[in-house]
């Protein structure tokens, strides 16, 4: 493999690092282990950004003599990349919403 589905192949698996990171961040914070959400999220964090540098490397290149495949596969990972984007948004109010129910459960005991 080389070339552009390597580069996509890196896209796809920083980008569903960064994903996975977010789901087990909303669960750490469930059971409210937040700094170990925050961990996680920062580790997402940095996987998403790896993941953006790629696409927009991707975007710079010159895709007119690529076969069909090669673009299914490039529209896989930018799919990849804004899934991960969205289980960020979700996993930071998911925490949110989590630590201020601690916080109320804690006034009321």
């Amino acid at each position: 493999m080389e070339g552009l589905e390597l580069v996509c192949f890196q896209l796809i698996s920083a980008a569903g690092i960064a994903r996975s990171c977010s789901i087990e961040a909303i669960r750490e914070a469930k059971k409210g282990n937040f700094e170990k959400a925050e961990e996680l999220m920062k580790e997402g964090k940095s996987q998403f950004l790896k993941a953006h540098d790629i696409h927009s490397k991707l975007l710079q290149q010159n895709t007119n003599d690529e076969n069909t495949n090669s673009l299914i596969l490039v529209m896989h990972a930018e799919d990849q990349l804004m899934s991960a984007e969205m289980f960020e948004i979700l996993t930071k109010e998911f925490i949110d919403n989590f630590k201020r129910m601690l916080k109320l459960e804690q006034k009321v005991n």
